[in-house]
């Protein structure tokens, strides 16, 4: 029997109007702390005052919570600047390699040089009879 993979498994669906989830998680979380921030500075200023970093903090979240360049959403895309500006600007190609940074995990370079190792079987003979004696004595 065969089953269809779905192409796009990592694409989010939205769930309201055109919001994802895990938006909705960033837009809840940022108006919670500006309405946090409004209504701990409102006693001691002016509701307008206390509004203005309120507001800015709504539009730095939305402006997250919104943003998709690419393809990537806003940390991603963060990432990938901070990627390429760490490796001078380049992005080289190895073959056989999918990450292109020195920084990922599991970096796979190649030497062209072969290291031809002599195995003694004197030696390990003698660790083999040592094993065999430790085990012995157990």
């Amino acid at each position: 029997m065969q089953y269809k993979i779905p192409v796009q498994i990592e694409n989010e669906d939205p769930i309201i109007l055109w919001l994802s989830l895990k938006q909705l998680w960033i837009i809840m979380g940022g108006f919670w702390i500006a309405y946090w921030l409004f209504k701990s500075l409102e006693p001691s200023t002016w509701a307008e005052i206390a509004a203005i970093p309120s507001l800015i903090i709504v539009a730095i979240t939305l402006f997250v919570a919104l943003f998709k360049q690419y393809e990537m959403t806003f940390l991603p895309f963060i990432l990938s600047i901070l990627r390429y500006n760490i490796n001078l600007k380049e992005r080289s190609w190895r073959g056989g390699v999918d990450s292109f940074s020195a920084l990922d995990i599991g970096v796979i370079t190649q030497s062209d040089s072969k290291k031809e190792d002599v195995v003694d079987l004197k030696t390990k003979a003698e660790k083999i009879q040592s094993l065999e004696n430790n085990l012995e004595k157990i």
